[in-house]
């Protein structure tokens, strides 16, 4: 089994990258928010899992050994394949999902490309006790806007960075942004809060500065 790899990155494209090791390129697919962190020329870490098939095989590779497992879990689920799973973590955080799950909140998994209703139940239905959220172990999970940023606003914060804000400019910007957008941090939806914060940046508002220059 590849449980991870690490070496020069040789590609990173929109679903998938390559990282050169010991001279044999080893592709996988990945989360936007796992190629993210992948700079083409430059060292990189994935964990990884190699999905077998039939008629193929395929790795994946993933930014933190919590989001393999979690990705995992997702695979035990009836009909849900890798792409659906990856998809699942394309929007969520490894930890939302576990929030979703020990909530029932099937409303939080239908925000995902792909799944519906019926699906978003079966994956409340099926996930119930296999995922808890980390942060609370045996605790219900938190209900309220207030409690609920500290699930979406990391990530978010952990978008931003990595296209070149600082950690604080980027936190005070979605703070900014949110001011006459209540509605969003109560959803709590990263890709929405994520567009909504970058607007913002765009209709006139100072610019942050850049966490350093990237070559």
């Amino acid at each position: 089994m590849i449980s991870f790899l690490r070496g020069a990155v040789a590609h990173v494209g929109l679903s998938a990258a390559v990282i050169d090791v010991g001279g044999v390129g080893m592709s996988f697919a990945a989360t936007p928010r796992t190629l993210a962190g992948l700079r083409v020329g430059e060292e990189g870490t994935v964990q990884t899992l190699l999905v077998v098939r039939e008629d193929s095989l395929t790795l994946y590779g993933f930014a933190s050994t919590e989001e393999r497992e979690v990705f995992e879990v997702l695979l035990g689920v009836a009909g849900v394949g890798p792409r659906l799973a990856l998809a699942v973590l394309a929007v969520h955080s490894p930890e939302a999902v576990r929030v979703a799950a020990h909530s029932e909140d099937a409303k939080t998994f239908t925000k995902v490309p792909g799944i519906g209703p019926k699906v978003g139940a079966r994956l409340v239905l099926e996930l119930k006790g296999k995922l808890v959220p980390l942060g609370a172990p045996g605790e219900a999970a938190p209900s309220s806007a207030g409690s609920a940023q500290g699930a979406w606003k990391p990530q978010v914060v952990e978008a931003m960075t990595s296209l070149g804000w600082s950690e604080k400019d980027a936190s005070s910007s979605i703070d900014r942004a949110l001011e006459d957008r209540p509605e969003l941090a109560e959803a709590g939806s990263v890709p929405e809060i994520l567009r909504a914060t970058l607007r913002w940046l765009g209709q006139g508002a100072r610019t942050p500065a850049k966490a350093g220059a990237r070559g």
